[in-house]
């Protein structure tokens, strides 16, 4: 991704990249101002999990698509 286009109203970004590629796009995500980051698994970050809740976005170590497949979404 080279364009990192500004977006509104963001409720979730959920994360399948690991946390070498993630480096390049924290700044980008945070800007976005989501209500919540789903690390699913293999993108666990502490940094960046501690980034997230220290700006008040809530930060969730599970898989999306069981997230999904469960109602818990």
């Amino acid at each position: 991704m080279t364009d990192k286009k500004q977006f509104d109203d963001i409720h979730t970004v959920a994360l399948y990249i690991n946390p070498d590629i993630q480096k390049d796009y924290i700044e980008y995500i945070l800007s976005l101002k989501p209500k919540r980051i789903i690390f699913n698994p293999g993108t666990e970050n502490k940094d960046f999990i501690d980034l997230a809740q220290n700006n008040g976005i809530e930060a969730i170590v599970n898989c999306t698509l069981v997230m999904l497949s469960s109602g818990k979404f």
